[in-house]
């Protein structure tokens, strides 16, 4: 994994300023959470760095690597990294643990890379004794 840098990135909506000037080094292999009332961004920022969004202004970088600035923009399936959403109805016939290998899988990972890593972020979040 990298670190994510995010370094004052603005997102308007037409006219709506949701983000503003937002700035924060994540380091790498470190548990961020984006906490807030309802609109205020928290999905929009998630979606900025997995590359679903693009920002107004700004720079979002994945590790020393620029994957959304004024000039550059790298596309979500090249930026390494997954996104797990909120609800699960997503895949809502897949177990907790299956939703999360999904990326692994389709990045052709054996079945024991895979096992080993889904339990290891399952356990960091909590959430083991719900795998199944």
């Amino acid at each position: 994994m990298s670190s994510i840098t995010i370094d004052k990135v603005t997102k308007f909506f037409d006219n709506v300023e949701v983000i503003k000037e937002f700035t924060e080094v994540i380091g790498d292999r470190e548990f961020v959470t984006f906490l807030g009332p309802s609109g205020c961004g928290k999905t929009t920022m998630l979606r900025m760095i997995a590359g679903f969004e693009k920002p107004s202004s700004g720079e979002i970088y994945i590790g020393d690597r620029v994957v959304n600035s004024a000039k550059n923009f790298v596309p979500p399936e090249k930026r390494g990294i997954g996104m797990v959403f909120q609800s699960y109805a997503v895949w809502p016939h897949m177990t907790v643990f299956e939703n999360v290998a999904y990326p692994l899988r389709i990045a052709k990972l054996s079945r024991a890379e895979i096992k080993v890593k889904v339990e290891n972020i399952l356990e960091a979040v909590h959430l083991e004794q719900y795998a199944q």
